[in-house]
């Protein structure tokens, strides 16, 4: 009862200290994912700004040279040389503004790329079809200002790019081309995960339509979208957490993903406002995903830990608790089979000396000078018994040498009685013959007569002394028993 007490009490304990611990490493986790999405925030845009501002630098001097096409290569030449992070430029022209009504693109790859006769071969080896038919090329014209667009991943073997373009205005400010520079979201990606903000965590950055635009897995990045992995089994809960980025939420969410359960921390991506900057709406999410390890890894293992150590210290105490208890128990244990083989008359059983202080150990001193006590008792007892024993027996045998004697009185009374019965006959037929005859007897018949009462008389009075005589000896012996 103790040990469970104890354990009960041990175990609600540790429950709301662990209950309390667990959301503080989630409120903390929470801060941290805060702090690490906004700094990845901050990284990413930071690019995107010097990217913007790379291009803008350019801008308005190509605005100036549209006609001459040849400048075009030259203008993409210097914006991929002015920013590490473009890997491509290309300028397009409206067919209609070119006098040969032909389309027109200068495209320059940071390997060096040019070739201005196949502009096919251009645009599927740098992740496009046909440029009039693509969103970096068709939103500028349509929304008339700068936008980027989500990853181009059409293009089989193509490297996946995200594109910044701006629209190209003639004299009259009628759209008539865009320039567009490229950013690999690989390379972007490899910048960004460089700062992991966990042992396993990763930064994801999402799309309009769910493409990802940085990830740490390079197949994703260059062909999959976050609902094509869905497809393709991943669990409901991915989804969720997906179309939870989609959407432009904010919060967080978990998921399970190969077999491990992850929380993904998300926020809607926002660009800083800079004087002069196109600010409009991305529609881009980005996210912190954390396997559970990483943010409970510690609080898991020290749980385990703890637990561990409070059923070791449980199991040992009622080991103890058990030890201490039988060991406490056994002088009762021997006391009480004591005093049963005293109850079965046992009283002379030696009951060991204990070396114990405590109140068992003089309950056991007590015990066994009371056993000595009823031992000594019980000898006298017994020695008194054995003597009323002796004693019963002299007098059961006098009692039968006097009920012998009682039994030879009566039969010698009955002999005498006997004896007296003939003596007494006659002397009443003599005495009746005499009292009825006299005046016929003759002197000499009457003394006849009078002698033979007369002996008939001394044989009874002999007989009656015999008879005391006797009665007096067997008086003498009863007094002498």
């Amino acid at each position: 009862m103790v040990v469970f007490e104890l354990t009960l009490l041990l175990f609600v304990a540790l429950g709301v200290m662990f209950f309390f611990a667990r959301k503080m490493l989630k409120d903390e986790a929470m801060r941290n994912a805060e702090q690490t999405l906004e700094a990845t925030v901050q990284h990413i845009d930071n690019i995107l700004l010097s990217i913007e501002q790379s291009t803008g630098n350019v801008y308005w001097d190509v605005l100036g040279k549209l006609k001459d096409q040849e400048r075009m290569y030259d203008y993409c030449e210097t914006i991929v040389e002015s920013n590490p992070y473009i890997v491509g430029c290309a300028i397009a022209l409206e067919p209609s503004f070119n006098d040969d009504h032909q389309p027109f693109m200068a495209y320059v790859h940071r390997e060096g790329f040019r070739d201005d006769n196949d502009m096919m071969v251009k645009a599927e080896a740098f992740g496009s079809k046909l440029y009039t038919e693509q969103e970096w090329y068709q939103e500028p014209l349509r929304e008339g200002h700068a936008c980027w667009a989500d990853p181009l991943k059409e293009v089989p073997n193509a490297e996946a790019v995200t594109c910044f373009s701006l629209p190209l205005f003639d004299q009259t400010w009628k759209p008539v081309g865009v320039l567009s520079v490229d950013l690999s979201i690989a390379l972007l990606s490899s910048i960004v995960l460089d700062a992991k903000p966990s042992e396993n965590g990763y930064c994801t950055l999402l799309g309009e339509k769910g493409s990802f635009i940085v990830h740490p897995d390079p197949v994703k990045l260059a062909q999959e979208t976050v609902f094509t992995q869905c497809e393709n089994g991943a669990a409901p809960s991915v989804r969720e957490a997906a179309e939870a980025m989609v959407n432009g939420e904010r919060g967080y969410k978990p998921f399970v993903m190969d077999g491990r359960d992850w929380y993904v921390f998300y926020r809607p991506f926002k660009r800083s406002a800079v004087p002069g900057r196109a600010m409009e709406e991305l529609k881009w999410s980005v996210g912190v995903v954390y396997p559970e390890d990483d943010i409970f890894g510690g609080y898991n293992l020290l749980l385990t830990i703890v637990l561990g150590i409070a059923i070791f210290g449980m199991l040992l105490a009622l080991v103890l608790c058990t030890y201490i208890t039988h060991r406490q128990l056994e002088p009762l244990h021997l006391l009480t089979e004591s005093a049963k083989r005293i109850a079965d008359g046992h009283y002379d059983e030696e009951i060991p000396d204990s070396r114990r202080k405590d109140e068992i150990g003089q309950l056991q001193f007590h015990f066994k000078e009371m056993q000595k006590s009823l031992a000594a008792r019980m000898s006298d007892l017994q020695k008194s018994t054995d003597d009323l024993q002796e004693h019963n027996e002299v007098l059961k045998q006098a009692y039968a040498r006097t009920q012998e004697a009682d039994r030879v009185k009566t039969a010698f009374l009955h002999n005498m009685t006997n004896q007296m019965t003939s003596p007494a006959d006659t002397i009443v037929k003599s005495v009746t013959e005499l009292c009825n005859h006299y005046h016929d007897y003759t002197s000499q018949e009457a003394t006849g007569e009078v002698d033979i009462i007369q002996a008939e008389s001394q044989v009874i009075t002999n007989l009656l002394d015999n008879l005391i005589e006797a009665a007096e000896g067997s008086t003498r012996k009863e007094e002498g028993v």
